[in-house]
């Protein structure tokens, strides 16, 4: 039986939720890469996110919005990366509370290796592939990925610039 759902849109959605499902069987198992320290793609994906936004300052229950995770399990996983020496806690003056978390030296270190390591071995040749689509169509490609789900996020708005003190002190 065909799903009608689907439409014209089978072959993609089959490549998609294939690709959905390999990357969520590795998601929380640490591995080691062949790097300095094993990690999983969770704990990779809180150092992209804090690295990609670092200059907001959001606070833990912000970011595990953000990310779709539980701020319990977004909470230990911190903790964990914390431990490993990769992101540093600091709290906003005034407010012990309010935990901003930042990537270490350590951490960007390891997440530039990283990002060489898989741009080489996975996306180097989707990258190739998606240079014969014209930019408009890969952001209507992106958008049309954003739709599904985001009904179940919300945005949190911009805050002041904070005193960050670190937590060990």
């Amino acid at each position: 039986m065909k799903l009608e759902w689907m439409g014209d849109y089978r072959e993609l959605l089959e490549k998609l939720i294939h690709y959905c499902n390999q990357y969520a069987n590795s998601y929380k198992e640490e591995q080691d890469y062949g790097l300095a320290e094993p990690f999983s793609f969770a704990q990779i994906q809180v150092l992209e996110y804090l690295l990609e936004n670092e200059e907001l300052n959001q606070n833990m229950s912000t970011i595990s919005t953000r990310l779709g995770v539980s701020l319990s399990a977004f909470s230990k996983m911190v903790n964990r990366l914390v431990s490993k020496g990769l992101l540093e806690k600091y709290y906003i003056e005034g407010n012990r509370k309010n935990i901003v978390v930042r990537v270490s030296p350590k951490g960007r270190e390891l997440y530039s290796a990283y990002a060489k390591r898989i741009l080489e071995a996975h996306f180097s040749h989707m990258f190739d592939v998606l240079k014969g689509i014209p930019p408009e169509y890969v952001a209507q490609f992106a958008r049309a990925l954003e739709r599904p789900f985001s009904v179940y996020r919300q945005e949190q708005p911009a805050e002041k610039e904070p005193v960050l003190i670190p937590c060990d002190k």
